[in-house]
């Protein structure tokens, strides 16, 4: 089993990170995070070469991900929220899936990927709300062949409580963990 898990959070040891080593302690198998922030990935230009050549014409880490992508078993998108919304490091990295929806709707290519399980883990402090982040995460996640889901992880007022302290959202990753091994 593989895991992927793109982590949208510019801090290495913040919430986002705490949640995700509960996470990554729990899995099976294969574990593999990309980092948006630390990624040589710069965001798609729309500059329209995937639509007629089966490549993106930008080569960085984000080849390693289009490797990745097709066979992998389960996807996880973690992130901060600002602004209610995903990090815009991670918001870049995701555009440039923008190549498998060129290549399925202007090339008619056939997505090679097999069905995938998915989660999100979210964490934000104020007053602002997960759920436009998490549908943002949904959205991406079901163009990568995410068939089955898990609900949105989301430890809010982390200004006031760290993630890692917040026992429904702890318990709650430890439930994605089960989810994404088949356990449960």
């Amino acid at each position: 089993m593989k895991t992927l898990i793109l982590n949208g959070s510019p801090r290495k040891h913040g919430d986002t990170a705490s949640l995700l080593d509960i996470l990554k302690s729990g899995l099976d198998g294969e574990v593999i995070q990309t980092d948006a922030y630390f990624a040589n990935i710069s965001p798609c230009t729309d500059c329209r070469f995937c639509r007629t050549h089966a490549r993106c014409a930008v080569s960085d880490d984000m080849d390693i991900l289009y490797d990745i992508l097709p066979d992998c078993d389960n996807i996880v998108i973690a992130s901060p929220i600002y602004f209610s919304e995903l990090t815009g490091r991670l918001l870049d990295v995701c555009s440039r899936l923008q190549y498998y929806y060129n290549s399925r709707f202007f090339r008619g290519d056939k997505l090679p990927f097999k069905p995938k399980k998915g989660a999100v883990i979210l964490v934000g402090g104020g007053d602002g709300s997960g759920e436009r982040a998490a549908e943002t995460a949904r959205c991406l996640l079901s163009h990568l062949a995410v068939k089955e889901f898990h609900p949105p992880v989301l430890s809010h007022n982390t200004n006031r409580l760290p993630a890692v302290d917040d026992t429904a959202a702890a318990d709650g990753v430890k439930s994605i963990s089960l989810f994404l091994n088949g356990s449960a």
